[in-house]
């Protein structure tokens, strides 16, 4: 079954660190780009982050920069995305998805398949 799952989502205090988790099965996720979406609450999805299956390149988006880390395991088949510094408008529901070309939204250049994969992770960032 092919499948894409994120987790490591939880409740953070600002400035706490989160580690997310997009574990896929079914494909080798080292072939596509993979990339972070997130959307908080009555605000519209916005691309965080991804890492190129060309190259391992990595983008992000300035809202984080600095902050997120994304990276992968291929042994683990699995993309990760490293939290730091949170703040509470970091506090969103994160999904990671593919690439596509009958993908429906842009970033970074890329067409990205949404509303596909999995339900995503939350994250609250609140003292």
């Amino acid at each position: 079954q092919v499948q894409l799952v994120e987790s490591g989502g939880g409740f953070v205090q600002p400035g706490g660190s989160l580690r997310l988790s997009c574990a896929a099965s079914g494909f080798q996720l080292r072939y596509y780009h993979i990339g972070w979406f997130r959307q908080a609450p009555g605000k519209e999805r916005e691309g965080v982050s991804y890492i190129s299956g060309t190259d391992g390149s990595t983008y992000y988006s300035e809202s984080v920069k600095g902050r997120f880390t994304i990276s992968r395991d291929s042994a683990k088949n699995t993309v990760y995305l490293q939290m730091t510094s949170l703040k509470p408008e970091d506090t969103a529901v994160y999904y990671c998805t593919t690439d596509s070309e009958y993908g429906t939204e842009w970033f970074g250049g890329i067409r990205w398949l949404m509303d596909y994969w999995g339900d995503g992770t939350p994250v609250t960032v609140s003292s």
